[in-house]
């Protein structure tokens, strides 16, 4: 198999490099997170650089581009660590729009970014469950949809334009038959309690009260797609979580090799060596399966729901790993806010929690190989 990537992708990357390089450097991010995790002048940026319209179809103002595109830019916003909800609306909300019977009318402001809708799935209880949906949709005597319910963590809410959200229309609480996609705009109805995240961004606990929202999938089509969207999430953050990991080896490297004991760089030491071998053999099986994760997007769904957890749980593993021996190689220093390489590791704790941990992909991993139990799968 050819993994070599095409003219076309490298220049993508090159682009999204040279941006991240000059005008996303630490002190700039520095400054977004004082402002609360989100800059309105480096999402504008990002789409003028096209990014936003990149997995959005020609036809409705994007660029048509599809999953390696996608993984080739996660991975260097990853070696930025990008606060700004990128992944969220360019690869999972807008290919959900696109999808939809209603949402195209939301793709050119979301191309432009002069909109910024974000899929709210998450609720309390759910414990990374997608059918587990407790906010019910009701018509009015007008037949207009209103929501009521609440969603947690939900990224860059307090920013977003509008939200995607899973309702329960029929049907008990885990009840997947019984679920329907809305998109609901900010406004009367709607609360927002935003907050920092742990890797300095934002998200936001979301409450809906009789909100006005719009169908965008029915009950019985719904699930499938909201499937589909946490799958391109979680290629997209292991994507960006081989950025993050391949550039903090990088810092890893260069203090190795620049910070002296007994006279001597600690990089000439073997015990040191045999650790920086063992986190690259993480780092690359980490890259192997984000590749592996874009290009299974495409299959059937049972298979591309395996495979996207397998790729979390290795991923999860890696991350875990690598973020945890390059700070203890940097010593004290690692774990300082003025240095750059804690935030490095932060940003790949908030990962591996996203679109649901490594425990709980393991377990989506032992449900859908009971076949086989996992050889030669």
């Amino acid at each position: 198999m050819d993994f070599d990537f095409t003219e076309d992708q490298e220049s993508l990357r090159d682009a999204v490099r040279r941006w991240v390089d000059k005008g996303y450097d630490f002190e700039r991010r520095r400054g977004i997170v004082r402002a609360g995790g989100f800059s309105p002048e480096a999402y504008g940026e990002l789409a003028d650089l096209g990014l936003l319209g990149l997995a959005i179809p020609e036809a409705q103002g994007g660029m048509g581009f599809g999953a390696v595109e996608a993984m080739v830019v996660m991975e260097e916003l990853g070696r930025g660590i990008v606060l700004e909800p990128y992944a969220s609306v360019a690869l999972v909300a807008a290919p959900l729009l696109a999808a939809s019977a209603g949402g195209a009318k939301w793709l050119p402001g979301i191309a432009d970014g002069s909109a910024i809708v974000v899929l709210a799935q998450q609720e309390r209880a759910a414990r990374y469950r997608l059918a587990h949906v407790e906010t019910k949709a009701t018509r009015d005597s007008a037949g207009q949809w209103l929501l009521s319910g609440a969603k947690s963590i939900v990224p860059a809410g307090a920013h977003a334009t509008a939200f995607i959200v899973p309702a329960r229309v029929a049907g008990a609480v885990d009840d997947a038959s019984g679920i329907a996609l809305f998109i609901v705009e900010k406004g009367n109805g709607v609360s927002v309690r935003g907050y920092p995240t742990q890797d300095g961004a934002c998200a936001a606990e979301v409450t809906f009260e009789r909100a006005s929202a719009a169908l965008l999938f029915p009950a019985g089509e719904a699930y499938a797609a909201l499937e589909a969207a946490v799958d391109r999430g979680i290629a997209a953050v292991a994507a960006e979580s081989v950025g993050v990991m391949d550039k903090l080896v990088d810092l890893t490297v260069d203090y190795l090799n620049t910070r002296k004991q007994f006279g001597v760089a600690i990089g000439t030491f073997q015990a040191l060596r045999h650790r920086l071998a063992d986190v690259k053999m993480q780092l690359e099986l980490a890259r192997s399966m984000s590749y592996y994760a874009s290009l299974k997007l495409g299959e059937p769904p049972a298979q591309r729901r395996r495979a996207l957890a397998q790729a979390k749980v290795q991923i999860g593993q890696s991350l875990r790993f690598v973020g945890q021996q390059c700070t203890q190689m940097h010593g004290g220093i690692g774990v300082t806010d003025e240095y750059i390489g804690g935030h490095y590791f932060k940003r790949l704790t908030v990962i591996d929690l996203s679109y649901g941990d490594t425990l709980h992909h393991l377990g989506e991993v032992s449900e859908r190989m009971q076949d086989t139990a996992g050889v030669f799968a």
